[in-house]
């Protein structure tokens, strides 16, 4: 199959599964895996912070950072289509009892500096707490600019607030701006890196922080079920994503920028203006052929995923050049009957 519906469908590499085999484990609730600490200390490193702290997902690490941060009844204000309050089953309101403020997201994935300050709430007992900013890059395959994202850590620390960033996907926004991954995370509170996505391990997410930090989200990992013990032979999976995954990430965004470019030459498809950012393509269809498109590409063994009207197609380590024409002629086969 050629599956496009997310780069978290990516199998282990050789690499991995030998890494895996060969891991050194010790139980982790205890601090004495040594590859989870390496990892934690790699990936912090990487992202220009004290200390890292390895969980199961991205949804676990942004919730074990907002658990952190805020207190029952403490508000936090996030883009209203970001991963952390629309797709993370609002665990942070339902379990956590913190109160997300949103506001609208830009077409480029930000979120408007002034729309942040207007919505911090005054030292009032009516009021909630305002704690916490939240961001994320890339949003919807789209890299925000190491500009924006010193102004989105800076409104923060002006109103004496804490500053998340959701980079799941950060290492393709650092590729696409063609910038280290400190230069987009400087500033920040806490950074949050995916290693299932782009950088294909099979399980795993990292977050950063100070030593204080990060002491204090070990407990709230432990309240979210989150203690592993020998699990030094996923994090050593996470270990070769980090040191071999990152810079191939160009071919992603290569082959992404390939296929918007060849099915926006099918009349009944629209593709996004300026075609792929990053990994991600996002298209339009007539409302008529959503399904019966979905169906007839699984037939030819292709898989698409999104939520209608949009379909999102995403450019990972098993999709090879060859895939893009075999993709784009299915697509415009079917328009043609």
């Amino acid at each position: 199959m050629i599956d496009l519906r997310s780069d978290t469908v990516t199998k282990p590499t050789a690499e991995m599964y030998k890494a895996m085999s060969e891991a050194a484990v010790g139980d982790d609730v205890y601090g004495d895996d040594p590859t989870i600490n390496e990892l934690e200390e790699t990936v912090a490193d990487l992202l220009g912070f004290e200390a890292g702290l390895f969980v199961t997902s991205g949804t676990q690490s942004n919730f074990t950072a907002l658990l952190t941060h805020c207190g029952r009844g403490d508000e936090y204000i996030i883009g209203e289509t970001y991963h952390v309050y629309k797709s993370e089953a609002v665990g942070t309101a339902a379990l956590g009892g913190i109160i997300p403020q949103t506001i609208p997201v830009e077409e480029d994935g930000s979120v408007c500096i002034n729309s942040i300050e207007a919505k911090i709430k005054p030292d009032d007992i009516h009021f909630p707490r305002t704690k916490l900013v939240c961001f994320e890059n890339t949003y919807n395959g789209k890299a925000l600019s190491p500009d924006y994202m010193k102004k989105a850590s800076d409104v923060a620390s002006k109103h004496g607030l804490s500053s998340h960033l959701d980079g799941a996907r950060l290492m393709n926004a650092a590729i696409a701006n063609r910038c280290s991954p400190k230069d987009l995370t400087r500033g920040f509170t806490t950074v949050s890196l995916c290693l299932s996505k782009g950088l294909g391990a099979p399980v795993g997410s990292v977050l950063t922080g100070s030593s204080n930090f990060i002491k204090e989200a070990r407990r709230a990992r432990k309240m979210l079920g989150g203690g592993m013990r020998q699990a030094g032979i996923l994090a050593a999976c996470g270990l070769v994503a980090v040191k071999t995954q990152v810079d191939r990430l160009a071919e992603d965004h290569r082959l992404a920028s390939r296929l918007a470019t060849e099915l926006s030459q099918i009349p009944d498809i629209q593709t996004e203006p300026g075609g792929a950012n990053t990994n991600m393509v996002f298209i339009k269809v007539p409302d008529q052929h959503r399904d019966p498109l979905k169906a007839f590409l699984k037939n030819k063994g292709i898989l698409i995923g999104g939520r209608p009207p949009t379909f999102r197609l995403v450019i990972h380590r098993d999709i090879n050049e060859e895939d893009i024409p075999t993709t784009v002629t299915a697509f415009a086969e079917y328009f043609r009957k």
